[in-house]
């Protein structure tokens, strides 16, 4: 099923003569969809030790270019796997965009609310790591780096309020969206974040769907096409995804989180959720439970 209006088609005949023209080594390794796929990019397991990932729309190119470029240095300072880049390929057969091949990595994806301490721990060291990573010169110019989740949380003010506008009308949505509507109202009167003594390295997508775990322990994070320079805040909001009110605790406790901040990640788990339900409730029935248990957390946290 497309995801978007502007969905690129892809199917298995396209990415076999796309990895067969790029990388002839690899032609006849077993290549199938995965059964739960990625909104950005179409997945293919490739063989027993390989993933091949394709933009689903025009414009895609960008982020795998910026794996390319940055994932190393930022991967080097992890302290978790993080896919390697095994290659590289490019348009053909009518497909536009720029694809890669990932190192396949083993785990499982946490559930909601799933975490407790050991898991805060692993995510907060990640979070640490990449904050205190110097951001070079080149890579606080480069505009790929620059995106809405990297900025302050008030910049998204229009677009959030008329996402709770649409799911006020989505049936079925089990969601008090006037308290939904009241966390993100008490979020926008506290004063706006003054600008950052310097950028920091985010993740910009640090939810369950892009984590991998084994026995409650973080082994890999997924995903870098978000990843970012800016105001990491929204990082934070991996907190009511995955972990339990324990977990959470810890959580804040390991980063030194202030109150202030500690509201803004509340508020961007918010409408990481709400943005979610109107686009996806159609086409990622998963992703939409998962966030509706964040936003039900939340909730939950501001209850308390």
């Amino acid at each position: 099923m497309a995801l978007h209006d502007d969905e690129i088609a892809i199917d298995v005949a396209l990415v076999r003569a796309l990895v067969g023209r790029d990388r002839p080594d690899l032609a006849a390794a077993p290549l199938r969809p995965l059964d739960t796929t990625g909104s950005s990019n179409a997945l293919f397991r490739l063989g027993p030790d390989l993933l091949v990932r394709l933009p689903r729309q025009p414009g895609g190119s960008a982020t795998i270019d910026k794996e390319a470029r940055w994932l190393p240095y930022v991967a080097r300072a992890l302290p978790v796997a993080v896919p390697e880049i095994f290659a590289l390929g490019g348009p053909g057969r009518g497909y536009p965009e720029r694809w890669s091949v990932v190192r396949w990595l083993e785990g499982e994806v946490p559930g909601p609310g799933t975490g407790s301490v050991p898991l805060a721990r692993d995510l907060a060291a990640v979070i640490d790591a990449l904050r205190e990573l110097p951001v070079p010169d080149d890579a606080a110019a480069d505009p790929a780096l620059h995106w809405y989740r990297a900025e302050p949380l008030d910049r998204v003010d229009g677009a959030i309020r008329d996402y709770l506008a649409q799911c006020r009308e989505l049936p079925g949505l089990d969601l008090d969206v006037d308290a939904c509507a009241r966390v993100w109202d008490d979020a926008m009167a506290q004063p706006a974040a003054g600008p950052a003594a310097r950028p920091r390295w985010l993740h910009g997508d640090l939810l369950g769907e892009n984590l991998l775990v084994r026995d409650g322990r973080l082994t890999a994070v997924l995903d870098f096409g978000g990843l970012a320079v800016g105001d990491p805040t929204v990082d934070l909001a991996v907190a009511w995804d995955v972990l339990d009110a324990t977990g959470r605790d810890a959580f804040r406790a390991l980063l030194g989180v202030d109150d202030l901040t500690w509201q803004r990640a509340r508020a961007w788990a918010l409408a990481l959720a709400v943005m979610t339900f109107p686009y996806y409730g159609a086409t990622m029935p998963q992703r939409c439970a998962a966030r509706l248990a964040t936003a039900h957390a939340v909730l939950a946290d501001t209850a308390a």
